[in-house]
């Protein structure tokens, strides 16, 4: 039996994130079935799920940069990835409020994991996500989190276990109460949908550091209706005479009610991250609270989330240009999503292509080709869930799906299985870099058939040698010696190959290299700060040493490395 710890060490937070997943992951239909607020559009589950997953994969991420050393990441490293995490990838009002709470526990835990530590942390989460809240309402997930904060409260004796239990069963008798609190809960016979998946989170923790899965079901002892919490699924007595459903099952009639279905409220969910100073953002946050309402702006130290529902997107979204740099920009149409749209589907492609990008550059690039594109910047790797989006977005009977990154190998699977189960044929073409997924494009033939163009496509990718150059982080060891902070790396195929002092010197030796086996056509694509120059000489140099070879050049934009380099 593993150890349990006594504190919330980095160990213990990795453990904690993927039993949250797992979690959710049960649980998230039902949720997703009790999801009648703010709107009543069945999501809640599936975003707190998306939020989790990217939290959980960023963690994973600081670990396995520490695979070859022999301690396990500081804690603060891991707190602050799972927070980051979370905010790039938070879905949704509630995966929205949800990375405010974990980012709010990241600020206290990074000081240390002990139970005093977080019973200030959770104190500070329930504190962090009420700010973020332009209009907070009682009977939510605040609500919830508040009670989970008070209850963990207590003497300094107390040891963390007996911390996280308190706070998870605060938690649940919150929940259970929710109903009472907000009328179209009551109405409808249902807990709060947000509120059962920080419930769910939390008992989580309790597992992660006790060893032992929290009692699930309804908390007994209220005198009041059997609330489908965390997992319950006992049909309960009446909440305001309408039955509970079991397993947080659909419910008839209440959930047809005026606020919900009536028209009434705002269109669009608008969702995106932003780069900005605080005081941009105060401002932002007056604009858009008279925009519409469900405002909640999380974040912070430049980057910020921002979640609101209106109905003019358009202006949601200028207002974010004004404020800063707006990307990853959501809008969802809420009667498409929740199947109340009469109005006739245009009828889906034969054929599509997904592609996920590096940068700006290569987005608009594939764009014009006509993929689908998502952009994966600099630490921010792509979920399945936004893998998953794209595919919907592309709107085609069959969708092959380039991810283009080793690293994403397991999180596009899981978009293409999920994609499978909503009637779409998905192919994965396993390209493991940038200028593999732009030879396997170039190939593509919507008019032949699907099969067939999937071996095409696999075939040039397969065909395409890649390398990448990059800046030495720390001194460390690799294949090609031992390299120093700053020097130059050349990745061939995913190992250091070459280690330079300079850009322009070390890419004409990788080049050099890559050619020596032969080569047809050469691939530059060039980062953000790479000037023309760079491109010139080095077509210039493959022109002048190996007859025959031809070069392009795309400019990349903003992406990690200065220069990817494929060759066919």
């Amino acid at each position: 039996m593993p150890q349990l710890p006594d504190d919330l060490d980095a160990v213990a937070v990795r453990t904690w994130c993927s039993l949250a997943l797992e979690a959710l992951g049960r649980e998230r239909a039902e949720i997703d079935a009790i999801n009648v607020y703010p709107i009543a559009d069945g999501d809640t589950g599936t975003n707190l799920y998306l939020t989790v997953e990217s939290a959980a994969a960023a963690v994973e991420a600081v670990f396995a940069a520490h695979e070859t050393g022999t301690t396990a990441p500081a804690t603060a490293d891991a707190v602050r990835a799972m927070a980051h995490g979370a905010l790039i990838g938070a879905r949704g009002n509630s995966g929205t409020i949800l990375a405010q709470l974990l980012r709010g526990m990241a600020g206290v835990l990074a000081d240390g994991g002990d139970a005093a530590h977080l019973r200030l942390a959770l104190t500070r989460a329930a504190a962090a996500a009420r700010q973020a809240v332009a209009h907070p309402v009682e009977g939510t997930v605040l609500t919830v989190a508040t009670a989970a904060a008070e209850a963990a409260q207590g003497g300094e004796e107390r040891e963390l276990r007996a911390v996280v239990s308190a706070a998870y069963e605060g938690a649940r008798a919150a929940l259970a109460r929710t109903p009472e609190q907000l009328a179209v809960l009551g109405r409808a016979g249902v807990v709060d949908a947000g509120g059962r998946g920080l419930v769910a989170v939390l008992g989580a923790l309790v597992e992660a550091v006790t060893g032992q899965a929290p009692v699930r079901g309804p908390r007994a002892g209220s005198g009041k209706a059997a609330a489908p919490v965390d997992g319950g699924s006992v049909v309960g007595l009446p909440v305001g005479g309408v039955p509970i459903p079991a397993g947080g099952a659909p419910v008839e009639g209440p959930l047809d009610c005026p606020e919900d279905a009536d028209g009434g409220g705002p269109a669009f969910e608008v969702i995106y991250l932003l780069e900005a100073r605080d005081e941009q953002v105060d401002r932002l946050r007056t604009r858009l609270d008279a925009l519409g309402d469900s405002l909640v702006v999380v974040g912070g130290d430049g980057l910020w989330h921002v979640h609101v529902h209106v109905d003019d997107a358009g202006a949601a979204v200028e207002a974010g240009v004004e404020a800063g740099r707006p990307y990853r920009i959501r809008i969802t149409h809420f009667a498409t999503e929740s199947g109340h749209d009469v109005r006739v589907q245009a009828e889906p492609a034969q054929r599509a292509v997904v592609v996920v990008v590096p940068g700006d550059g290569l987005a608009g690039l594939c764009a014009e080709a006509g993929a689908t594109t998502v952009i994966a910047r600099p630490g921010e790797p792509p979920a399945s869930g936004e893998l998953v989006d794209a595919i919907r977005r592309a709107h085609a009977r069959e969708v092959v799906l380039l991810p283009n990154d080793a690293a994403l190998r397991h999180t596009a699977a899981a978009a293409a299985e999920q994609a499978r189960t909503e009637g779409v044929r998905v192919a994965l073409v396993p390209t493991r870099a940038a200028v593999q997924g732009i030879a396997a494009l170039a190939v593509h033939e919507p008019d032949r058939g699907f099969d067939e163009d999937v071996v095409a496509m696999t075939a040039a990718a397969g065909a395409t040698r890649y390398a990448e150059l990059a800046v030495a982080e720390r001194q460390s060891w690799t294949m090609a010696g031992i390299c120093q902070a700053g020097d130059i790396l050349g990745l061939i195929d995913g190992d250091v190959a070459v280690i330079g002092a300079d850009v322009p010197a070390t890419a004409r030796t990788v080049l050099d290299r890559m050619l020596a086996a032969g080569g047809e056509l050469v691939t530059l694509v060039l980062g953000e700060d790479v000037p023309d120059a760079l491109a010139d000489a080095l077509a210039e140099h493959v022109r002048e040493g190996h007859l025959a070879v031809d070069t392009v050049v795309y400019r990349g934009g903003h992406q990690r490395a200065p220069l990817l380099i494929g060759v066919e």
